[in-house]
């Protein structure tokens, strides 16, 4: 077994791994930017070491450095975590080369199923079902609309080195497509390094389903059941629940035996999801990650297996610690991801300080991944997940209302969070009855119902002194009550104690700025980030809805559309260009 072993990753990933090194004896190695000097990723390992600037590709994906560090602490193996180099083979041969254990699959299983077309032909060739469509990349646009009339329309133009929803654009009809692929071919360039693209059927509304794997270098393969992501924004999950609540004893059985057969094809070693979709009793295989995932903790819930653990004993050689009888699914579990984004803003990204007020949520059956702490930023640097919140019950009604509860809990302290959102959709019709809530998900009408309730903009009052609002704790006959009062600002921003010289109570969100009004003719930023692409020229007649630029923040790419329709008068902004929250994009009269 390993003496000491170093985490190529941050946040509440690296603290993960961190937390079952330390139950297994074994010595804890955290790398960090420099923007991450006082991250709590960073303390919670045994030693640390600074590894490059803020920007991911001086730091978190530098190979070279990483090794350096490595051998530097005299760490015997690295975990990678998710994200960064979690899934690049050249990294898993760097460690190789450097005679370091790398704790993950092998190079070759990576590049097999890392190349989605390539994936695609090997499963075909196994026997397992795929989604209908091409197994090959498009040489060209032309091409991409050649496999796309046969594969029949709506399509999907999927990145071939793709993953987590990045390369993924949807076209419902030919008029569509080049858009779609020129969107998935750039967002591959940026995100994998890779422009390729290729074309296969998009299903409109099928269930996320997808299958826990473990395989040892002993021959041994098992799956841990399976967990439902349909809930997705832009195709990237934001809740998760195990077991999936339209699966049965006989389709669970089935889709376990195509993962498992799945991972026998590549030879594969280690923890790895086989991702598909579920259209009534029928199932298609989707993709392979080879890697730990996100959302690996709802099936650590029903399990009770551990799957770092496991990691880390397949790595070091030992075979699997349990066997596929051995495997019993026990409860409910669902995971909300605490992303920084406002989704009452179409899911803008909304990075930004975290107050001392934070505080996560606890009692039976909840736990909490997380990254942050009061007195953290979460910038846009990096993704914008500040935590997994997750819990266990006997139930799916039970968990969900337990999840309730644990959300209501949850202060944020003064970052604008998914954590309305969760509250609102978790309370639908729609999710009791274990549906996908895809039209919920695409109503922008309905995502502005989960706005803050301190998220409106100040009202002026009647002189034109700006009014605000506050909140007070009042006890009247020993009974405590919430009381919220509107009014004027006081002289100088000096703000009112609250009755009894009490402190004012901490908003666990941040309030939003006043969004653009159709009356206004600038709009505004409604997030940091940078000008990916500009659609417009000054001196343009546009409609309301027009697309105006792209700006990319957090690993995502924003669509900013215009709040009005009317001539452009002004265009301060160009491709490359930083933008802040609050500046102008552009001016319609």
């Amino acid at each position: 077994m390993f003496q000491k072993v170093l985490i190529a990753n941050r946040g509440e990933i690296a603290i993960r791994v961190a937390r079952t090194l330390k139950e297994m004896g074994i010595v804890s190695v955290a790398v960090y930017s420099e923007i991450d000097r006082d991250a709590p990723h960073v303390r919670e390992a045994d030693e640390a070491f600074l590894i490059g600037p803020a920007v991911p590709s001086e730091s978190y994906l530098n190979i070279p450095k990483i090794i350096e560090t490595a051998k530097e602490a005299g760490a015997e193996g690295i975990h990678p975590g998710y994200g960064f180099l979690a899934e690049n083979a050249d990294m898993a041969r760097a460690c190789d080369e450097a005679g370091i254990t790398w704790i993950g699959p092998p190079p070759e299983a990576i590049e097999a199923m890392g190349s989605k077309t390539r994936a695609r032909e090997i499963m075909e060739k196994a026997g397992v079902p795929i989604v209908p469509g091409s197994t090959e990349v498009a040489k060209d646009v032309d091409d991409a609309r050649r496999q796309a009339d046969e594969a029949g329309y709506p399509v999907a133009c999927k990145a071939a080195g793709g993953g987590g929803g990045k390369g993924f654009r949807v076209a419902m009809t030919p008029d569509d497509l080049q858009e779609a692929y020129e969107g998935s071919s750039r967002e591959g360039e940026k995100f994998f390094s890779d422009p390729r693209v290729y074309v296969e059927r998009y299903l409109e509304d099928p269930r996320h389903v997808e299958v826990q794997v473990l395989a040892d270098s002993h021959g041994n393969v098992i799956h841990l059941g399976e967990r439902d992501c349909s809930l997705q924004r832009r195709h990237q999950k934001v809740v998760e629940e195990a077991p999936g609540p339209h699966v049965d004893e006989e389709m669970r059985e089935r889709i376990g035996k195509i993962a498992t057969d799945a991972a026998a094809a590549v030879g594969y070693r280690g923890a790895g999801t086989i991702e598909g979709m579920q259209v009534g009793d029928e199932y298609f295989f989707l993709e392979m990650n080879t890697r730990v995932q996100v959302e690996h903790c709802v099936t650590e819930m029903v399990t009770g297996i551990d799957i770092v653990r496991e990691q880390i004993h397949i790595a070091a050689g030992e075979p699997l610690s349990i066997a596929q009888e051995d495997v019993e699914l026990n409860g409910w579990s669902i995971e909300c991801r605490i992303n920084a984004e406002a989704a009452h803003k179409n899911f803008a990204p909304a990075p930004g300080p975290i107050g001392d007020s934070y505080r996560e949520p606890s009692g039976p059956g909840v736990r909490v991944d997380s990254g942050v702490e009061g007195g953290s930023e979460v910038t846009p640097m990096y993704d914008p997940m500040v935590a997994k919140l997750i819990v266990w019950d006997v139930d799916r009604e039970k968990a969900t209302r337990r999840m309730l509860r644990a959300l209501s809990e949850y202060d944020s302290g003064g970052l604008t969070t998914l954590i309305p959102f969760h509250e609102a959709i978790l309370a639908t019709e729609q999710w009791a009855r274990g549906e996908t809530c895809r039209d919920l998900m695409e109503d922008k009408e309905w995502l502005k119902t989960t706005a803050p309730a301190d998220a409106a903009p100040p009202q002026p009052s009647e002189d034109g002194g700006e009014m605000l609002t506050r909140d007070y704790k009042v006890e009247v006959g020993g009974k405590l009550f919430d009381v919220k009062v509107i009014g004027e600002a006081p002289a100088g921003g000096v703000a009112v104690p609250a009755a009894g010289g009490g402190k004012k109570p901490p908003k666990r969100e941040r309030k939003g700025g006043a969004g653009p009004s159709a009356s206004s003719d600038a709009l505004p930023s409604p997030l940091q980030g940078t000008i990916l692409k500009v659609a417009v020229e000054q001196g343009a007649e546009v409609s309301e809805g027009d697309l105006i630029c792209v700006i990319e923040a957090m690993k995502m790419e924003n669509e900013i559309t215009a709040h009005r329709s009317g001539k452009v008068e002004e265009l301060p902004i160009s491709e490359g260009a930083a933008v802040g929250s609050g500046d102008t994009l552009v001016v319609i009269k």
